[in-house]
């Protein structure tokens, strides 16, 4: 599957009413409110450090999920964090890999920092067999806060943005 990441801009707020489903926000705390889908929109379209994005199945340039990074610090480092969503109709065709293999190649080209890391839940299955087929490295299971104030078990995947 080809696809292509677009830059988030206003009119993707539709796409991510459209991940806000409990299908697929059952391994992050569940749906969020209309209030905090806005905040949430806001602040994809002005993150200081990193970038969100739209993903798009091309040639059709169809809306399939939104994925993206950022920085935060992590165990005492500022590092990259990825995060993504596919929508369910896309699940399953090879987006979500072809989306993370877009996104470490944006994570390098910024050279801000040398890992990205993603932090699935430990019980998603998908997130953390894509972390481990797009060549994240398992850090091991940690705490981790998602949404805020609630903190879940998850495994750290860390990706060495100087490797080739």
């Amino acid at each position: 599957m080809k696809v292509i990441l677009e830059p988030w801009a206003d009119h993707h707020l539709d796409l991510l009413k459209r991940t806000n489903a409990p299908a697929m926000k059952k391994h992050l705390g569940g749906p969020e409110s209309e209030e905090k889908i806005l905040e949430r929109h806001e602040r994809y379209l002005t993150m200081a450090s990193g970038q969100m994005f739209a993903v798009l199945i091309v040639p059709e340039r169809e809306q399939a999920g939104s994925i993206g990074f950022w920085e935060r610090t992590w165990q005492g480092e500022t590092v990259y964090e990825t995060g993504w969503g596919v929508l369910p109709e896309f699940q399953g065709r090879g987006v979500a890999k072809a989306a993370v293999a877009e996104v470490i190649d944006e994570a390098r080209q910024h050279g801000k920092h040398r890992y990205l890391h993603a932090f699935p839940r430990s019980a998603n299955v998908a997130s953390n067999a894509l972390c481990r087929g797009a060549g994240f490295q398992l850090v091991g299971e940690c705490d981790f806060e998602f949404p805020p104030g609630t903190v879940m078990t998850s495994n750290d995947w860390r990706f060495d943005l100087s490797s080739r």
